[in-house]
């Protein structure tokens, strides 16, 4: 049996400094320490702890910053504007643990509010579930979702403490239409708390309503700190040529 390899110097600061990130150690904006001073730790050539932060730069982890060092830098997550996307596998795609947190859960009588929210035509009951999704030891997103239960009865006896509403909704409802809406708001006190960031501090929200052949199916409030999600969409003219099409 062939013994397995050491890492490399150069690996081995990759894996160290990875590892403190991936594991929260090291969170957004913790300055690394500079190059002369990790060369010294690892007994190294200078040359070998430049290609490693190099390569962990390009692995967009750390943010290197001409004359002021290197920084742990915020992983941000991308989804299709046009999907319907799993929190899940959004965080996971970022390489961090993926945890999600039940916070509330209850049932009522549809309020006007709620009614606008799911575009119903006439009073229903709902089931509302609020909760929280990691990313690591960070909240990556809030969610605070309404389900209509006369579509959806079911739900009623589901607790959501397992799995989260949205890929349990998926697996067991089939949508037909469903609607993005899409803005920036500046966090209040309670989703600086809810989110673990200050006041002020620039979030994105999507609200997204979802329709099946029986009618409306659920109203989800998803919010993000700003930095930490994008979205994306990609298109194609409506004029084959192109001509029409700005740029």
């Amino acid at each position: 049996m062939r013994a397995k390899k050491s890492p490399t110097l150069h690996q081995q600061i990759i894996n160290d400094i990875e590892g403190y990130i991936l594991s929260g150690a090291w969170p957004p904006g913790h300055r690394i320490a500079n190059e002369l001073d990790l060369a010294e730790q690892y007994n190294c050539s200078r040359m070998t702890v430049n290609k490693a932060l190099s390569q962990l730069a390009n692995a967009n982890l750390i943010e290197r910053r001409k004359k002021s060092g290197s920084f742990v830098t915020q992983p941000q997550a991308q989804s299709a504007v046009l999907e319907i996307h799993d929190i899940k596998l959004e965080v996971q795609s970022l390489g961090l643990p993926y945890e999600y947190h039940r916070l509330g859960r209850s049932t009522r009588k549809s309020t006007a509010s709620d009614m606008k929210s799911l575009e119903l035509s006439e009073s229903a009951d709902i089931l509302e579930v609020t909760g929280k999704h990691l990313a690591g030891p960070r909240v990556f997103c809030r969610e605070e979702r309404l389900i209509n239960l006369s579509v959806v009865p079911e739900a009623r006896d589901e607790d959501f403490i397992d799995i989260a509403p949205g890929p349990w909704l998926t697996s067991r409802v089939p949508w037909t239409t469903a609607e993005h809406m899409i803005k920036s708001i500046g966090a209040n006190a309670h989703y600086a708390r809810a989110l673990d960031i200050a006041e002020g501090t620039a979030c994105l929200v999507i609200e997204r309503r979802t329709w099946s052949h029986n009618g409306p199916v659920t109203h989800v409030r998803l919010t993000y700190p700003g930095d930490r999600h994008a979205l994306v969409a990609r298109f194609t003219p409506t004029d084959p040529t192109g001509k029409a099409s700005g740029f």
